[in-house]
C-alpha cells in the first residue's frame, strides 16, 4: 500500500509522502481563494467548495476562515451550514449528514498521534473516520475526536469534548462529551 492508502485504511503513514504533501497543497491553493472571495461571490465560492470536498450536497454554506488538510475526504449531505473558523482534520474520511449546523470554531479531528513515543519519532501518523447523523446541532467550539460517530437528531452543547460515540436522540456536553438528556425520536 501507499502512503495515501495507508492513510485512509488507519495504519500508521508518513503525511511527509510527496503525494500527501502535493495533496495538502492543492487543497491549501483552493483554501486560500475560498477564505479570500469577496462576500457577494456565491457561486465563486460554492464552485470552490464543489472542487475541495469529496462531496458537498446543495443549500450549503460555509463562513470563512474555513480551514482542513485535504479536502476530498470530506463528504457532507444537504443543508450543510458552517460558522467561521471550522477546522476539519481530514486525513481520513468525514462523512457528515443532511441538515447538520455548526456554530464557530467546531473542530473535527481525524488525525492523531501515536503514543508510544518511539513510534512517534518515527514521524508515522494515525487517522480514524468521523461521522455525523442528520440534523445534528454542534455547538460552538466543540471539538470531535478521531473514530467518533455523532448520532442522528443530537445535539452537541459548546465547548464539548466528543471523545466517544454518542447516539442518535440526545443532548450532550460537556469534557469529556457525555448524554445530559434523552430526545424522543
Amino acid at each position: 500500500m501507499n502512503e495515501k492508502q495507508k492513510m485512509l485504511a488507519g495504519e500508521l503513514y508518513l503525511a511527509s509522502d510527496p503525494e500527501l504533501v502535493a495533496d495538502r497543497l492543492r487543497a491549501r491553493k483552493l483554501l486560500h481563494s475560498y477564505n479570500s472571495t469577496m462576500p457577494d461571490l456565491a457561486a465563486k465560492r460554492s464552485q470552490i467548495l464543489q472542487d475541495l470536498f469529496g462531496s458537498l450536497g446543495p443549500d450549503h454554506e460555509i463562513e470563512p476562515p474555513f480551514y482542513c488538510d485535504y479536502g476530498y475526504n470530506i463528504f457532507a449531505g444537504r443543508k450543510f451550514y458552517v460558522n467561521f473558523g471550522c477546522v476539519i482534520l481530514d486525513c481520513n474520511k468525514v462523512t457528515i449528514g443532511d441538515n447538520v449546523l455548526m456554530a464557530p470554531y467546531v473542530q473535527i479531528y481525524t488525525a492523531y498521534h501515536p503514543t508510544d513515543p518511539a513510534v512517534r519519532m518515527s514521524g508515522r501518523e494515525l487517522a480514524a473516520p468521523v461521522t455525523i447523523g442528520d440534523n445534528v446541532w454542534i455547538g460552538g467550539g466543540v471539538i470531535i475526536l478521531p473514530g467518533v460517530t455523532v448520532g442522528s437528531n443530537t445535539t452537541l452543547g459548546a465547548g464539548s469534548v466528543v471523545t466517544k460515540n454518542i447516539p442518535d436522540n440526545v443532548v450532550a456536553a460537556g469534557n469529556p462529551c457525555r448524554v445530559l438528556k434523552t430526545l424522543k425520536p
